[in-house]
């Protein structure tokens, strides 16, 4: 009998029926979880707010800290069983699976080191008429209820850099994971609690109703809303956030790399490759747009055919699958309509732009698709690759600017000037030199600029964001 994962609301007694999880390769079911009600939503939404309005039992930092380093410690104990299930319920293939629990490991020590390491600061007085025999400074408080709403592509580590820094600064925290990926949330909290948190700090739900889930975002007694998604929703449910709550959103992007003349391709190609198709593509900095000099451009694309052509398709959960399915069949379809939308349009296809299966399909590079077509102006989320052939980097800098979206980019090249140049003028939150556009460490800044997204993310900075920054000002004859 497979397992059922109850809410995780305390003192919850009502529910809306339970929910299905698959597996995205077979689509076996793998559990399935109670969802919320109306009901259980302001059940979460009172206890929650509750525990922010009593000043008196906040937790302290000492006690924060102690559950985070228990949780780290419990989750190196349980890694093989954690990157398991993140591989079977999500569909990344097993090895990487082991990395993202590692990041997520990492990320409760990230927390810990930020409340280590960062303080509030002195602000001048004393430096005319009106501030003189003043003291002032600032000290972090929490900003109250966080509500985190994740995304299924990284099932484990979204929900750390979601919940952790919530637990970090001591803010009441309500999750709602991916309906299609919710277990990796759901053993996480499980963690928390056997570290030590106390039940109605860390609280998960999924629904199925999604004016439910309208109502637990867009409630007043929301401080932070931090959502990772698709744009769509994310912009729709920020537009409807009440008066005074803040929000950070993370979205996706077309992520575009200029590879220059003199670009090691050598090198390069086989970190393009792992960008592209890493995850079959469902990943929101995934390489997605090439724009290559024209005098390189077809060995660009023949050589990321030869490095598609040693990714091995298949079932996730083992260990020598490089790509795994797409998180639904619906999605093959998808990914396969666009595809073939660019063919006909004129676009060559290399290889791929078939459906391996039912649930996964064949990793693709594209040559030249038109820039109307939505493989060129829309995010693919799959295993798709576009390369395009441009006479120089100022073309390809036009380009790869066109769209509304901006996040993370990157360059190939020898030359520094070179680099300088595609650094300076590329929309973009962060340019990579010589790497793939997907490179992340947890505390770097990780922000979606125009439609991409709001706010910063990583560790640090959503730690940031979830709290206030209070200051004292002190009067005295002895200053």
């Amino acid at each position: 009998m497979k397992q059922n994962f109850p809410l995780m609301i305390p003192g919850a007694n009502t529910s809306d029926g339970p929910l299905e999880i698959l597996a995205p390769f077979d689509r076996s079911l793998i559990a399935t979880t109670d969802t919320a009600d109306a009901p259980a939503v302001e059940k979460a939404l009172e206890t929650a707010y509750s525990l922010f309005r009593d000043r008196k039992n906040w937790l302290s930092i000492p006690k924060r800290i102690e559950v985070l380093e228990n949780a780290a410690e419990m989750m190196e104990q349980r890694f093989d069983d954690l990157a398991i299930e993140a591989a079977r319920e999500g569909g990344k293939p097993l090895n990487d699976s082991k990395v993202e629990v590692t990041r997520a490991i990492d990320g409760l020590n990230l927390c810990i080191e930020t409340l280590r390491t960062e303080a509030g600061e002195e602000i001048p007085m004393g430096l005319n008429a009106a501030s003189m025999g003043r003291m002032a400074f600032t000290r972090s408080e929490p900003i109250g209820v966080v509500v985190a709403v994740s995304a299924f592509n990284h099932p484990l580590n979204l929900i750390v850099h979601q919940v952790a820094p919530a637990v970090a600064t001591g803010c009441p925290v309500i999750v709602k994971p991916a309906e299609d990926t919710p277990i990796s949330c759901f053993r996480f909290v499980e963690i928390l609690r056997e570290a030590g948190l106390p039940d109605e700090w860390c609280q998960a739900l999924t629904v199925k109703d999604l004016n439910v889930a309208t109502k637990l975002v867009t409630d007043e007694r929301v401080g932070f809303f931090s959502f990772i998604g698709s744009a769509r929703v994310g912009w729709m449910l920020r537009s409807q956030l009440a008066p005074g709550t803040r929000c950070a959103l993370e979205h996706g992007g077309a992520a575009p790399v200029i590879v220059a003349e003199d670009a090691d391709l050598e090198d390069g190609i086989p970190l393009l490759a792992k960008g592209g198709f890493y995850h079959a593509g469902q990943v929101c900095v995934s390489v997605q747009r090439i724009f290559a000099h024209e005098s390189i451009a077809t060995t660009v694309a023949e050589k990321l055919v030869a490095e598609a052509g040693k990714m091995k398709v298949g079932d996730p959960v083992l260990a020598e699958t490089d790509i795994g399915p797409l998180i639904r069949p619906g999605e093959v379809d998808r990914v396969h309509e666009w595809v073939t939308e660019a063919v006909e349009a004129g676009a060559k296809r290399l290889c791929g732009g078939e459906k391996y299966s039912d649930t996964c399909y064949a990793p693709t590079v594209l040559v030249d698709p038109p820039d109307d077509v939505r493989v060129s102006n829309s995010e693919i989320f799959g295993p798709v690759v576009c390369v395009y052939s441009c006479s120089n980097i100022e073309e390809a800098l036009q380009r790869a600017n066109s769209l509304p979206v901006a996040f993370q980019a990157a360059v190939f090249t020898k030359n520094i000037d070179t680099a300088l140049q595609a650094y300076t003028q590329l929309d973009a939150s962060a340019v990579m030199v010589n790497d793939h556009t997907a490179f992340r460490v947890d505390w770097m800044p990780f922000a979606g600029l125009k439609q991409s997204g709001l706010g910063v993310g990583g560790i640090p900075h959503t730690m940031h964001d979830m709290q206030i920054k209070k200051m004292m000002v002190v009067r005295s004859s002895q200053l």
